[in-house]
């Protein structure tokens, strides 16, 4: 019998990393510690056609990747995946001394180990940064990518190729904070790790509609806006050995189903369920009647 479209094996998903991974620059109220991200957004794909499909999400802001170690990994491995999303380093990299060579090394025995358990590990590299405010750190990014492509070969990992993604290069794609990408970003992210995967999907490429030119007048004035709501708090917080992630925890800790289908990006709805996981007797018949027909539709 032919596998039904977007079929796939996997039945438990643990996402580990930092604010990227938690969904920052794509709010939803609705959702866990109210962001959506490109690893709901994977989440919500992978269960559309395996009914049993449970999904954590233990990332937390600001992580550094020794922290992520440290507060990450041994709850992953507890909860027994069978694949695994694991973006760490880039934290690092922003900081004075953010050594790549290092970073890859450190990361090697952390995905020696996930690879082990016998999950499905995907790494991501960084985007291409040189057209953005993190231009500064473009060559030791790149480093790190030719590090991970080396770290995922010796132990058979996927590469969510975040740096040959050239739609990030469009303004939309990113935050007002210009750090975290937009719901745009997020979307044309999780699409990318689903083609990674080779699963098939139902997100569909989405062309942003081009910037109006601005003035120089009106492009001075937005950077001075960027510089003191999210520039200058982000270097403090540096200076003061601060983190954006001080006194958050984890917005998905246990495995749990992914409610519902995908929703359409900027509909300004999520996922069905309140937002502490309780759904109505109406939600549970509507999520019931999606896992019946899961498998029939094909991708749009």
């Amino acid at each position: 019998m032919p596998a039904r479209p977007g079929s796939h094996p996997w039945t438990r998903y643990v996402a580990m990393g930092d604010s990227f991974t938690e969904g920052i620059g794509d709010p939803e109220p609705s959702s866990p510690g109210g962001f959506r991200g490109w690893a709901d957004r994977v989440a919500e794909e992978l269960g559309r056609t395996q009914p049993d499909f449970a999904y954590a999400n233990l990332a937390v802001r600001g992580r550094l990747l020794q922290q992520i170690v440290d507060q990450q990994l041994a709850p992953c491995l507890a909860l027994k995946p069978n694949l695994v999303t694991l973006s760490a380093g880039g934290n690092d990299l922003l900081r004075p001394g953010g050594d790549p060579d290092a970073l890859a090394a450190k990361l090697d025995s952390v995905v020696q180990i996930l690879a082990m358990s016998g999950a499905t590990v995907v790494l991501f590299n960084g985007p291409d940064t040189g057209s953005s405010v993190l231009g500064r750190i473009r060559s030791k990014v790149a480093i790190y990518n030719e590090n991970l492509r080396t770290v995922a070969s010796r132990h058979d990992a996927v590469i969510a190729d975040m740096w040959s993604l050239r739609q990030l290069r469009d303004p939309q794609m990113w935050d007002q904070d210009r750090l975290h990408f937009s719901p745009l970003g997020h979307h044309t992210i999780a699409a990318m790790v689903l083609d990674a995967l080779n699963v098939e999907h139902t997100l569909e490429p989405l062309q942003p509609k081009p910037l109006p030119p601005r003035t120089w007048r009106e492009a001075r004035s937005g950077d001075l806006v960027w510089a003191r709501e999210y520039f200058v708090p982000w270097v403090l917080r540096r200076l003061r050995h601060q983190s954006s992630g001080d006194g958050i925890t984890a917005k998905r800790p246990t495995p749990g189903p992914v409610f519902g289908p995908g929703v359409p990006l900027g509909s300004g709805e999520g996922p069905l369920g309140s937002a502490n996981g309780q759904g109505t007797r109406e939600e549970g018949t509507r999520e019931e009647g999606t896992r019946e027909g899961a498998g029939q539709g094909s991708r749009a």
